[in-house]
């Protein structure tokens, strides 16, 4: 029996706002790819969300999914996919159905087939959205006890909101994440702010396409390039520019491409961060096969909604565990 493609469109609130340099949300809208086969039904399913900083929306995502219906059918492969579809959300989805159908049809673990180690418990940060420094430092105390806090800055302000954020929280780790919202005439400043708050990793300062600078300046922190990044085709540009690298599956366009972006960025010498879009556990959990061979994880976004899909992934605290079979792999 031919595979069938399936696609659906769901909404998760977001608990409160969730608010970075470009714009704010108050819920997660994200597309959901199944394949089934077999007269047993066999299903395979993967979750994306489409971003609009990449050229992404709802409708395109859909009918990038909806192409593929024919090419599916006809027994198209995770590998073919990096041919037939261009790295973003919508390959991320169908790569990810496929890798759950296809571990399900063997009997054996995702990770296996991917040929990685078996996936661990692993920390997760936990993202602070933009505010006002007070607002900031007020959520920095509420969530003082986890230990690894991921800061989203937005330009004008930054010192301050990154001083009123370590003095919320003393003893965590900090991330920041200025989604290429500093500017030529203020990276050093708030780099020396970064500093004196003993922040550990800077995410994307300035704007891709406008980051030589980075090659030029100090960079006494390490620096993360994230939407400088998606598939092993970006990182020659990334030379000298940066230290690490934030590998996202709905960027990458799927854990097979993702698992290569990983080895390639090794062998060059990047540290790694494993990343998401605001999503379900559904969209962690193939991120999650990569966790424990990264430097950072950042797979909270089940943390940040309101609801989560049952099943979900356990989160204790900031721990978060692999994925049991009966949500995907």
């Amino acid at each position: 029996m031919t595979r069938r493609l399936a696609v659906a469109v769901e909404r998760f609130p977001i608990a409160g706002a969730f608010t970075i340099a470009r714009g704010s949300r108050t819920e997660a809208v994200v597309v959901v790819c199944t394949v089934t086969e077999g007269v047993d039904g066999t299903r395979g399913w993967g979750e994306c969300v489409p971003y609009a900083r990449y050229g992404e929306s709802v409708e395109s995502v859909c009918a990038l999914l909806e192409a593929q219906a024919h090419a599916i059918a006809d027994g198209a492969s995770r590998l073919d996919l990096l041919a037939l579809m261009p790295a973003g959300a919508a390959r991320n989805a169908l790569d990810c159905a496929l890798f759950d159908l296809e571990a399900k049809q063997l009997g054996r673990p995702a990770w296996e087939i991917a040929g990685l180690t078996a996936p661990q418990v692993a920390t997760t940060a936990y993202t602070l959205s933009l505010g006002t420094p007070e607002s900031m430092e007020a959520a920095a105390r509420t969530a003082s006890a986890r230990p690894l806090l991921k800061v989203k800055l937005g330009g004008e302000g930054d010192p301050e909101r990154i001083a009123a954020v370590r003095r919320g929280a003393p003893d965590s780790r900090l991330i920041v994440d200025a989604n290429e919202a500093w500017r030529p005439d203020t990276i050093e400043a708030n780099l020396a702010a970064c500093v004196a708050a003993g922040v550990g990793l800077i995410e994307q300062p300035l704007p891709a396409g406008e980051d030589a600078l980075l090659a030029e300046i100090a960079r006494p922190i390490p620096i993360c390039a994230d939407e400088s990044l998606h598939d092993r085709a970006g990182l020659d540009a990334l030379s000298r520019r940066y230290d690490a690298i934030n590998i996202k599956l709905d960027k990458a366009g799927g854990l097979t491409e993702a698992v290569m972006l990983a080895h390639e960025a090794r062998a060059r010498g990047f540290s790694l961060m494993i990343g998401c879009m605001v999503g379900t556990s559904l969209a962690m959990a193939p991120a999650m096969l990569l966790a424990h061979h990264a430097d950072y994880v950042d797979l909270d976004g089940p943390l940040l909604l309101a609801r989560d899909r049952e099943p979900g992934l356990l989160f204790e605290g900031s721990l978060v565990h692999p994925p049991a079979a009966d949500l995907w792999g």
